[in-house]
This record gives structure tokens, sequence and C-alpha cells, in this order.
């Protein structure tokens, strides 16, 4: 019994060291072919949402058209910005801005085709959403997208511009 206890402390203690941390140092190139650094993504200040998915992720995608439906009311009360990262391989990355264009994703999207920053995150599975404060720590992380969780998102978004 003492060994579960000690044990979830532990889990806990690591868990929590994780949250605030810093985005690593990768670069990508968005869908432009622009060469950006994930640690230096920013929004003045304001809270960003890093979204992962790939264009044959059926979950991503509802994801991501759910949102596109409530980001401008997200943008006007928030001020967030979403962006999302493909992980599609690289022999994949030109259905990438069709998807795009064919949902009018209004989203800055870089392109992560040997998943360096989704690795350099230990994100496992797609959908991942992570919520970053405006000093760049990492706040919230959720895995998996059922029909609602978009609601949550916007929530923890909230609580950030409230502090």
């Amino acid at each position: 019994m003492k060994k579960s206890i000690l044990f979830i402390v532990i889990a806990l203690f690591f868990s929590l060291l994780d949250m605030n941390a810093q985005l690593p140092s990768v670069t990508l190139k968005d869908i432009n072919g622009k060469t950006i650094k994930t640690d230096t993504l920013s929004n003045d200040g304001r809270p960003i949402i890093i979204d992962f998915f790939a264009t044959w992720c059926k979950p991503c995608n509802r994801e991501l058209t759910a949102i596109s439906e409530v980001y401008d009311d997200w943008q006007a009360e928030t001020g967030v910005k979403l962006i999302a990262v493909s992980i599609d391989v690289a022999q994949n990355i030109n259905k990438v801005r069709p998807l795009v264009e064919q949902h009018n994703w209004p989203y800055e999207v870089l392109l992560d085709p040997n998943s360096d920053f989704k690795r350099a995150l230990g994100i496992q599975m797609i959908p991942y959403v992570l919520v970053i404060d405006g000093e760049g720590n990492i706040v919230y992380k959720h895995n998996g997208y059922t029909d609602g969780d978009e609601e949550e998102l916007i929530e923890k978004v909230r609580e950030l511009i409230s502090k």
C-alpha cells in the first residue's frame, strides 16, 4: 500500500513539473515554406493553442473543423491563436494544403513531416492539443477528441486570460 501511494505521489510530482514546461526548439516549415523555430512561437502575450493533426486522422479533422466554426468568436473574446501542426509524412505533405483550403481553416499551419516536434514533446497519439500561456509555458494538454471537447479547451484559455 505504501509503495502504491509513493508511486502516485511521484507520478503527480513529475506531471506537475511537466506542466509549465517551455516549448522545445525544433525547426519546421509553415504551409508556405517559411522556416519557423517552435520555441519562438508567440502571440503578443496572449494564449496559443497548438493542435497536432494529420490529413488521414478523422477525429483531428472533426476537431479542427469544430473549432473553426467558433474560432472568430474565440479570437474576439480572448485573442487566442491556433497553430495546427501536421504530422503527415513527406510523401503526404502535398495533401495538407488542399485539406486546409477545403475546410477553410483559418489557422497558421506548420509541417512536422519527421515528427520531430511531436517527439520532442513526448506526444504519442493524435489529435493532441496544447495550450500555451502568454509567457510560452505549456499549461494544458489534451489527447483525443470527442464532440464538445472544444468547450473545455476554450474554458482553459478563458482561465488564462482571467488571471
